[in-house]
This record gives C-alpha cells, sequence and structure tokens, in this order.
C-alpha cells in the first residue's frame, strides 16, 4: 500500500495590510468583528470536522507563547491534542505532553521528522517561520484568514523573502465575521 503524500500548509490570520500581530507581539486586534450578510457561518461541527484533518502543527516560539496567553485567559488551548512542534532555540515551559521543541535545521525536521509520520502539516505561526517555509520550497500551499482591520505596523505575515513565490488562487470564502479567507497552491518552478 502506497503511503499519502504528505502537504504542508502555512495558514496565519493577519491584517489587511499583511500583518501578524502588533510590533511588540500583541494580538489583541484579532477580536475585532464586523458583519458581512453575504457570508458563511463558521459552525462548531464545521470548525471541529477541520480541525481533525490536520495531523500536526509548526510554528516558533513567539507563537507558542501566544499561544500559551491565550490558554491562560481561558480561552483554550487551539491546537487541541495534535502534536505541536515549536521552533526556538530558548528555554521554554512544555505545557503539555504533544508539544515538542526543536532547535535544528527546519528542512531536515521536515524531511525526517514530520513527512514520514505526518499527512497534513500545518505551520500556524511566525513570521520568520512562515518565510523560511517558502524560502526553503517546503509549502504546498497557504491559507491566508485577512481579518477586517488595518493596524498600520506590525509583524509582517512573511519575513524575509528573498525571492518571488509564485501562488495559485484555488479558494476564496467569506465569512459573516467580515474575514476572507484565501487558499494558493504554491507554484513549483518548472524543471528541465
Amino acid at each position: 500500500m502506497e503511503k499519502t503524500k504528505s502537504r504542508i500548509t502555512i495558514h496565519m490570520a493577519a491584517s489587511l495590510d499583511g500583518f501578524i500581530a502588533r510590533r511588540d507581539g500583541s494580538v489583541d486586534w484579532l477580536e475585532t468583528s464586523d458583519t458581512f450578510e453575504g457570508g458563511d457561518t463558521m459552525a462548531p461541527e464545521f470548525v471541529e470536522a477541520f480541525l481533525k484533518t490536520i495531523d500536526c502543527y509548526v510554528m516558533g516560539s513567539r507563537t507558542y507563547e501566544t499561544a500559551l496567553d491565550f490558554e491562560a485567559r481561558g480561552l483554550g488551548w487551539s491546537y487541541g491534542d495534535k502534536p505541536t512542534f515549536v521552533l526556538t532555540s530558548r528555554e521554554l515551559r512544555k505545557a503539555r505532553e504533544t508539544v515538542e521543541f526543536y532547535s535544528g535545521e527546519l528542512a531536515r525536521l521536515v524531511d525526517e521528522r514530520l513527512k514520514p509520520n505526518f499527512r497534513s502539516i500545518w505551520f500556524v505561526g511566525g513570521g520568520e517561520v512562515s518565510g523560511e517555509c517558502l524560502r526553503l520550497g517546503l509549502a504546498d500551499e497557504v491559507r491566508y484568514s485577512i481579518m477586517p482591520i488595518l493596524i498600520g505596523d506590525g509583524i509582517s505575515f512573511f519575513d524575509w523573502l528573498d525571492k518571488d513565490i509564485a501562488l495559485h488562487l484555488v479558494e476564496v470564502k467569506t465569512y459573516e465575521s467580515g474575514m476572507v479567507a484565501l487558499r494558493y497552491e504554491v507554484r513549483r518552478p518548472k524543471t528541465l
């Protein structure tokens, strides 16, 4: 039996002007809302079913700390019981058994640990992490959830891209909250 190919998705919620956090790392603006009459609802059962399709998460250390802060404020742990790999060279508190810290090469983690063991791999945080994933040619798709707000300055969704990354638009969804979800496939350069 042939094993299903792994798929790497970069996903982030960001402001319309492309920031995933304020310069100080705060994401208070994520709680903004709007009302778009023609938008879809995000029913809890839809969200729950969708999250079951994700096999593991990868994030940077600041995203991990933000997730811990959300949990401390009673907002829960967004990643359920899925394996969560945190890219860091710092000593951080391990909040749960499903969390693993990694400080080596990103390509090695993906090729040797993630792809052999997981089908649906989601990179969910950090402009540096997202940029590195794209620079190394690891990502298969980018999902960009645009929140209905402009914050003017902050941490960019993709940090330090040193080349163009061609994308192909696959899907656009609008939601009652005013959020617009874009899904792009990463276009691979043609090889001879």
